[in-house]
């Protein structure tokens, strides 16, 4: 099974997910960089977050809610 994304940061508005997430932004770049998107509850706050950190406009958001297992197996990616 081909996988969209190396890795998802869960959570991405939060403290250590934001950190994450920034440091993900500042060490990888260019063509070998993992393919990467930020998820949490709220496509507004990840919109926010990802302003925040400076990553470009096309870091992919993942909508997903750990109340709701069903969205974690087919998350729905915002642009």
């Amino acid at each position: 099974m081909e996988r969209e994304f190396d890795l998802i940061v869960y959570g991405a508005t939060g403290y250590t997910g934001r950190l994450i997430a920034e440091y993900l932004a500042r060490s990888y770049r260019g063509e070998d960089a993992p393919c990467w998107a930020i998820a949490g509850r709220s496509t507004d706050k990840l919109q926010k977050v990802r302003a925040d950190i400076s990553t470009p406009d096309d870091l992919p958001l993942v909508k997903a809610d750990a109340d709701e297992p069903a969205s974690l197996r087919c998350a729905s990616v915002q642009p």
